[in-house]
């Protein structure tokens, strides 16, 4: 049984460059995988191993500057959900290209899981998934407005674009584990909304801690590792990845007959030409053999 551990921190590093190697090098010696990223504002990542081995990169990374009061959150994985290890250097840990975003100087109310039902159910609130449509597309909250967005960038332009839409509601937002959202919901009040509320954990703590039964959430949450999408209760759900276009796959995609592993899938086989899908195979063929390095 694997232990995955995802994190994020938001911190100042003065030179990040300095604690990716030491980093890396820890994180392979106790076969621990998984991606970690590192900027100037902070840490960033997911990774998985032994309980033995999560448990000594966290406290290496607590031991960082400012990251005493990490938090993250933990599921389990029957196999390594990680091909290999990489440490890398980012300007973002989550790229949203706004300069003026400091999740450090203020953000949204955090909500916890069991309070959440409440809180979206009121009329008076709007509830809008910040993460981008591939990952949308699989499950959502019933009622979530979906701004179809590509990738995390493009959420200011949506909402300048359509801000109007929500005079005088509240706003709340939601995401994977609660890393947009520090952003967003900065975000958020840098534009002037009074009243913004999000997700504490994400929809992980909330798939988590709230039972079935009593869950407004439709569908499984993607993940950026090998599972690709969980259920009620953490429990691995149903899609794979397409490791050439990011997209998660159902079932009934995987047996389309333009789906090779690694390679294509339906949705992205006209996108590449048969050079890139040599270069895919052969990414394809070092993620089996499972590699462990840092990364610029």
């Amino acid at each position: 049984m694997m232990i995955v551990a995802a994190l994020y921190h938001f911190t100042r590093f003065s030179d990040p460059a300095s604690l990716q190697g030491p980093l890396a090098k820890l994180c392979c010696s106790l076969g621990v995988r998984g991606t970690l990223l590192l900027a100037p504002e902070g840490i960033n990542g997911t990774i998985a191993g032994t309980r033995e081995g999560i448990d000594a990169v966290l406290a290496h990374i607590r031991a960082l500057p400012g990251c005493a009061a990490l938090d993250w959150k933990e599921s389990p994985a029957q196999t390594m959900p990680f091909g290999r290890m990489k440490v890398r250097l980012k300007r973002e840990i989550v790229t949203m290209g706004q300069p003026d975003v400091d999740p450090l100087a203020s953000v949204g109310h955090y909500v916890e899981a069991k309070d959440w039902n409440a809180l979206i159910s009121d009329p008076d609130v709007a509830v809008i998934d910040t993460r981008n449509d591939y990952e949308v597309e699989i499950g959502s909250f019933s009622g979530a407005v979906d701004p179809g967005t590509k990738t995390f960038r493009d959420f200011p332009d949506w909402w300048r674009e359509n801000a109007h839409r929500f005079h005088n509601k509240r706003i709340a937002m939601f995401c994977t584990g609660g890393i947009r959202c520090e952003k967003s919901t900065n975000f958020l009040l840098g534009e002037g909304v009074p009243e913004v509320f999000h997700l504490k954990g994400g929809i992980l703590k909330y798939l988590e801690d709230v039972p079935e039964a009593e869950s407004l959430w439709q569908g499984e949450c993607f993940v950026f590792d090998k599972r690709v999408s969980l259920g009620h209760g953490l429990k691995p759900g149903q899609h794979e990845l397409c490791h050439a276009c990011r997209r998660p796959l159902s079932p009934k995609d995987r047996d389309h007959p333009d789906y090779e592993e690694g390679v294509s899938c339906h949705r992205c086989a006209s996108e590449y030409d048969e050079a890139d899908r040599a270069r895919f195979r052969e990414r394809q063929r070092q993620a089996d053999r499972g590699e462990c390095f840092g990364e610029g």
